[in-house]
């Protein structure tokens, strides 16, 4: 697999794109327009201070209350998914239905994140990023409460469904967010620190509702009361996000007429995977099944396990204690291993990682326990080991090698559209797979199995991920100097 060319499908002068011309200044920097009847592309932002080291005048203080809301705002989105599975016993009860709807109702927010990911990308890019998280994660709050009130588990499928379209939203729009609001030094620590932020507030988000489903024979209803609470706790979010962050790419109509920066197209997803990092990435991404075992493993704690939906919600509140040391390890442990090994620092920490996490998998799911008082060290650390890979990892390497305008784009491609749909059609399969077998074989062979695979695989990042990141540096510089 041989580096794509800096200037192949880019828009570089003499790519075959077209020439460039026309600018026009704006408050934020300089925008050069390509000349009328050139090759579709992306536009060239020249001097741009809405990102950081773009032109390298731009702070990143002051970002903390919008770290903190987006933080809250993915906590909200993570535990809505959780809420379903760790109630589902109840559920179950409630309309007469076993493990295996338990996996389809998981994979309806896989679809939708596979679906609609990539949708309110697009929607974020054309009318600002900021406008559509307060939709998504706040407005929409509403679906979750109308959830609640389902008289079957036909309506729950519907308005659960109505739910989660909105839901997936928050996590690319973000992640494309962050590299406009912090350099790429400090990127790995951002990431982590938001990762962090939202387990963190989980901690408290998960004991708190499970309160509903208390004591050993809990309110048939309690599931509903959790839908109505957190449909209200969604809705806060929303006003977080308004009061406290900014969006320093909000185009003006007189910029859209100029310039495309930013935009989500199709052609420019396609035209992502041209670089070989983004390439490989779409194969890991296939087995990092983690999303699996989280779907199930709180219904493996109440049923193989034999701990309560009050004692299922504080064992996951431990895995949320442990993720939060996670993240923030994660971030600082890629720094410290950029600085000692270069580049290829973060492909040996991922490796590091994807062993360590498979083998905490295995003694989390496959040894014979009972209670919570063993159950909740055992999650604990899982949750420790969780998010070290992607926080210090995959999410700085994806940014670092992507053209900025197209961060938002590469990680709706990469983790709503691909990881999406294949942890969709998985999670569709496994409950089944579970009722019949057991949720510990479930876990042995597509969890751990593929965790082992997938640091085999990342051996092949070594080629090819410096001189990625070689290329998309020797693009932004041209960008500051104007010559791109």
């Amino acid at each position: 697999m041989g580096n794509t060319p800096l200037d192949e499908g880019f828009g570089l002068p003499g790519s075959g794109s077209g020439p460039i011309s026309g600018s026009v200044s704006t408050d934020t920097g300089t925008i050069i327009a390509r000349s009328e009847g050139a090759a579709p592309g992306v536009a060239v932002i020249d001097s741009d201070s809405r990102r950081p080291d773009a032109s390298g005048t731009e702070s990143t203080k002051g970002n903390g209350k919008a770290m903190a809301a987006m933080g809250f705002s993915q906590a909200v989105d993570n535990s809505e998914g959780g809420l379903i599975n760790t109630f589902f016993p109840l559920i179950g009860a409630a309309f007469g239905v076993g493990e295996g709807m338990l996996g389809i109702l998981s994979s309806i927010s896989k679809f939708a994140r596979m679906l609609f990911g990539p949708f309110w990308a697009m929607m974020a890019d054309r009318f600002g990023r900021k406008k559509i998280l307060i939709l998504v994660t706040g407005v929409w709050g509403i679906w979750t409460i109308a959830s609640g009130f389902a008289p079957s588990f036909t309506w729950l499928l519907i308005l659960y469904t109505i739910s989660v379209v909105g839901t997936v939203a928050s996590e690319p729009i973000i992640n494309g967010l962050l590299p406009d609001l912090f350099r790429q030094s400090q990127r790995g620590k951002a990431y982590g620190t938001i990762r962090a932020i939202g387990g963190a507030v989980g901690i408290f988000i998960g004991p708190a509702i499970g309160l509903f489903a208390r004591g050993d024979d809990p309110s048939p209803d309690a599931w509903r009361y959790a839908m109505w609470t957190m449909g209200g706790i969604s809705i806060l979010s929303g006003i977080l996000i308004a009061l406290w962050v900014r969006d320093p790419r909000q185009n003006t109509a007189r910029e859209d007429m100029m310039a495309e920066a930013g935009r989500f197209k199709v052609s420019d997803g396609v035209k992502l995977f041209k670089i070989p990092t983004v390439s490989l990435m779409a194969g890991m991404v296939v087995m990092v099944t983690s999303l699996v075992l989280l779907a199930f493993y709180p219904n493996f704690l109440a049923v193989e396990r034999g701990l309560s939906i009050f004692e299922v919600t504080l064992a996951m509140s431990c895995f949320s204690v442990g993720a939060v040391f996670s993240a923030f390890l994660g971030g600082r442990l890629a720094d410290l291993f950029v600085r000692k090994f270069g580049e290829k620092g973060r492909i040996i920490l991922m490796q590091i990682y994807l062993v360590s996490f498979a083998a905490t998998v295995a003694f989390a799911t496959q040894l014979p326990y009972e209670g919570f008082a063993t159950a909740a060290p055992i999650t604990f650390l899982l949750g420790l080991v969780f998010s070290i890979g992607f926080s210090g990892c995959v999410l700085p390497m994806v940014s670092n090698v992507a053209p900025t305008q197209l961060n938002a784009t590469a990680f709706a491609m990469l983790f709503s559209l691909i990881q999406g749909g294949i942890t969709a059609l998985m999670s569709l399969g496994l409950g089944f797979v579970a009722e019949a077998l057991s949720s510990q074989t479930m876990f042995l062979f597509f969890v751990v199995v593929p965790y082992l695979l997938n640091a085999v695989y990342w051996f092949l990042f070594y080629r090819v991920y410096p001189k990625d990141v070689a290329r998309q540096e020797e693009r932004t510089a041209q960008v500051a100097a104007g010559t791109f």
